[in-house]
């Protein structure tokens, strides 16, 4: 990475320094270029061996994917909403099927329920990366077009995991922060709490508690 940011970094140099001598010379003829590029040190390549070793290490689920595997069955989720940091909670339910796939490398979580009066509909997956040591999480519902998708850490301690992304807010178009915050209350409850920003500031704009059937 440290070769890649020089190499970047030496390119932007030179880019730099041949606009300001053309801004000089414009009405010089062109002198040919003998500058010889510092060649950049390369990574050594792993033997094949080494590649196998990698690839299988990346590939393989581990812990982190046996946590989410416990979270396979049916779920009951008791949905509470927040317009803004003022606005009275609104309710709703939905249920969760949950799963793994891909031989156990990814969550998979379908949820259906009723949402404002109508038939609500989302997909999630998650992933752990074995490269990366985050998590990644993405969410689609039939309440619009667009995919969520946030990534974060796992903390032992609290038994909570916290997640980040940007999201296109539909009322302008703009993209905005938020944040999530999912849970390991007990064996069969889990809390997933949502945070948006508006004004400027953070808000809690949404709550789930599920328990396992």
């Amino acid at each position: 990475m440290k070769n890649l940011i020089a190499t970047l970094a030496l390119s932007l140099l030179c880019f730099t320094s041949c606009k300001k001598d053309i801004k000089a010379d414009v009405n010089s003829p062109m002198i040919p270029d003998t500058v010889t590029a510092e060649e950049t040190a390369t990574e050594a390549p792993l033997d094949s061996a080494a590649q196998m070793q990698a690839w299988q290490a990346y590939a393989t689920p581990g812990n982190p994917h046996k946590l989410m595997a416990d979270e396979v069955g049916t779920w009951n989720c008791d949905m509470t909403f927040w317009a803004d940091a003022d606005a009275k909670p609104e309710k709703a339910t939905s249920a969760a099927d949950i799963k793994m796939i891909l031989g156990g490398r990814y969550q998979e979580a379908n949820y259906k329920g009723t949402m404002m009066g109508q038939p609500f509909e989302g997909k999630s997956t998650l992933a752990y990366n074995n490269a990366s040591n985050e998590y990644t999480t993405t969410f689609i519902d039939n309440m619009g077009t667009g995919m969520m998708v946030a990534i974060g850490k796992y903390d032992e301690k609290t038994k909570s995991m916290e997640l980040k992304g940007d999201m296109v807010n539909p009322l302008n178009g703009k993209k905005t922060p938020y944040r999530e915050v999912y849970t390991i209350v007990d064996a069969r409850t889990r809390k997933m709490e949502m945070f948006d920003v508006k004004n400027g500031k953070e808000y809690k704009s949404m709550e789930i508690v599920m328990t396992k059937k």
